[in-house]
Order: C-alpha cells, then sequence, then structure tokens
C-alpha cells in the first residue's frame, strides 16, 4: 500500500503561480507512473500531466508551458509547478501513482483562480 498527501493548494489571482507538492508514503521502485489530475464542479476527472519512473513527462494540452511536472527520487515527492493560472483552472488536484495495473490517489488539494 501507498498513501499520497497533496499539498500547496490555494486562492491565487489570475496569472499568478502555485506549486503543488504530493508526497508518498513509502519510496517507489521499479516501473510507474505518478501524475495530476483535476477535477473541477460538475465535470469529469482530467489529466493534467504525468511522469514515468524514467523521467518522461506527458502534459495535456491545455497547461503546456503554462505548468511542469517534476519528482524527487530520494524524497518520494511529485510536483506541479503552475503558472499562468486561469479561472478555468480551478478544480480539486489529485496526485495519482500507477504500478501496474493498480492504481493509489491521494486526497486532493482546491485550486482556486479568482480575482
Amino acid at each position: 500500500q501507498v498513501q499520497l498527501v497533496e499539498s500547496g493548494g490555494g486562492l491565487v489571482q489570475p496569472g499568478g503561480s502555485l506549486k503543488l507538492s504530493c508526497a508518498a508514503s513509502r519510496n517507489i521502485i521499479g516501473i510507474y507512473i505518478m501524475g495530476w489530475y483535476r477535477q473541477a464542479p460538475g465535470k469529469q476527472r482530467e489529466l493534467v500531466a504525468d511522469i514515468t519512473n524514467g523521467g518522461i513527462t506527458n502534459y495535456v494540452d491545455f497547461v503546456k508551458g503554462r505548468f511542469t511536472i517534476s519528482r524527487e527520487n530520494g524524497k518520494n515527492m511529485v510536483y506541479l509547478q503552475m503558472s499562468s493560472l486561469k479561472p478555468e483552472d480551478t478544480a480539486v488536484y489529485y496526485c495519482q501513482l500507477r504500478i501496474g495495473k493498480t492504481d493509489y490517489w491521494g486526497q486532493g488539494t482546491q485550486v482556486t483562480v479568482s480575482s
């Protein structure tokens, strides 16, 4: 079992920045993917970005050039640096870990972009 804990959400003005963090409860070894998803009210959860154990990153089009996913293996951490935030980025952001066919999820952190 792995527990994931997100932090770093909050209220930010349009055009501002936030950095989300996700801490895994234990060292993750082998082949895995860690990702950030988000879910806005009334909408389905959607992928934002993910990163493999080999460091290969993937971004959905609506965040390319604005968000950066990164990891810190020795600390079992994954980050999402978000810049140029827009009101439509408002959502609960979830950290996800996929090992084989098993998915682990964090509890989510709220990001609100509003003036």
